[in-house]
């Protein structure tokens, strides 16, 4: 029998609690408050598109208006606050969940090596030893510095040449550690020089069951409810049938329960959450009402399926959708307010021009797109500027949408 059901309104106050949504956009965006954040996150993704700003500045800016880039750098290259791996993507993670990963780079291991043996990057093994020995004699790489004589293509995965596939086979499964990015390119190192040996010791490293109590656990304290398969795709290294044994067993010893979670359709689906979510604080707390530009990559929004179950919101990136077939556009940002997801705008920065240029915005759905709301866009467009670096916002003729 299931004895606790969440009204839509209330599964949005925890989700949004979760992600660092629900309060205001304000506070300190540097050094230990800026890890702080990440650590509550879990992870930032990392990404290369810049039309306004990188995905994983703009996730940190839309909490705390005060963060810029430097502070990241800084705390990943100088401090070594983070370390970079995957996810469901590249990201940077605090770097006291490092052993954590220990499972993770054993699988990419061996999964790696028999998937990239078949393809046309064969070979890459042969250069192992090659690389080990040029880190260790002259310092730091980047894929520009390794395999000079090797063939190279234009610059996609597909055409990686083999000094570059050992390098990221070598980065994946541990013996190199990403030190940092210089553009967006990444510079490797021996893991030993890089790393306290705690952290790197695979003979202490927590087992496969420790790991998965770890990732079950601390995915749920970030979603506030999930199903199985949402509890495995959240750090994307366990997989559905370990996290349903996971929840099978929390539950046996009381420590989890099913609830149901009202969708935005009035449909509700199974969940589980720890005993007593029906008492959670963030459900006498109401969202601030401040209007904020989401990246696509946002933690809120990388499940899409949740975030439309949970808000009525369709949305999909379509970069690589061909230009006369995109229904929005190449790069489009979520618009956030209170607890609904408002509408989506198509802009980018121009900077040798100085200016932000609002190409398109659509309004979701029974959204009004009134004065109070248009000044809140205006407001946080203005933000944007400066981490977009350019002084000036420009709106296109007829940039306000119907909805579609």
């Amino acid at each position: 029998m299931i004895a606790t059901t969440l009204s839509n309104k209330d599964a949005r106050r925890i989700f949004l609690d979760r992600h660092r949504l629900s309060e205001p956009p304000q506070g300190q965006a540097a050094g230990s408050d800026l890890l702080d954040m990440i650590k509550a996150l879990g992870f930032v993704q990392l990404d290369s598109i810049n039309t306004v700003a990188r995905a994983h500045d703009l996730i940190l800016f839309s909490r705390r208006p005060r963060y810029r880039p430097k502070a990241l750098k800084s705390l990943y290259e100088n401090d070594r606050g983070l370390f970079e791996h995957w996810t469901h993507d590249a990201a940077v993670i605090p770097m006291e969940y490092y052993p954590q990963w220990h499972l993770r780079r054993q699988r990419d291991a061996e999964r790696l090596k028999s998937r990239w043996r078949s393809d046309r990057r064969a070979g890459f093994e042969a250069q192992f030893q090659i690389i080990l020995d040029q880190i260790r004699e002259h310092g730091p790489v980047s894929s520009s510095d390794v395999g000079k004589d090797e063939a190279r293509g234009s610059g996609g995965w597909w055409d990686w040449h083999p000094s570059k596939t050992a390098l990221e086979y070598l980065w994946r499964s541990g013996a190199l550690s990403v030190i940092g990015r210089d553009g967006f390119q990444k510079r490797y190192d021996l893991t030993e020089r890089v790393l306290e040996q705690s952290l790197c010791d695979t003979t202490i490293a927590p087992d496969t069951v420790q790991t998965i109590d770890w990732c079950c656990d601390q995915a749920l304290v970030r979603l506030g409810f999930a199903t199985h398969g949402e509890l495995s795709a959240f750090w994307a290294h366990i997989t559905p049938a370990e996290a349903n044994h996971w929840c099978k067993a929390e539950m046996q010893s009381g420590r989890l329960e099913q609830i149901e979670v009202t969708g935005a359709d009035g449909l509700v689906k199974l969940a589980y959450a720890r005993p007593g979510i029906v008492h959670d604080p963030a459900l006498d707390t109401p969202p601030t009402n401040r209007l904020r530009v989401l990246s696509p990559f946002d933690p809120a929004l990388r499940d899409r399926k949740r975030a439309e179950r949970l808000f009525g919101f369709n949305y999909r990136v379509e970069m690589f959708v061909p230009a006369p077939q995109r229904k929005y556009g190449y790069y489009v940002f979520p618009i956030l307010q209170g607890d609904r997801l408002v509408g989506r705008v198509d802009m980018k920065a121009f900077r040798d021009e100085d200016v932000l240029r609002v190409k398109a915005l659509w309004p979701e759905p029974k959204v009004q797109w009134g004065d109070a709301r248009q000044r809140a866009f205006e407001g946080e467009v203005q933000r944007l500027t400066k981490l977009a670096g350019v002084s000036q916002v420009a709106f296109e003729d007829g940039w306000l949408r119907q909805p579609t």
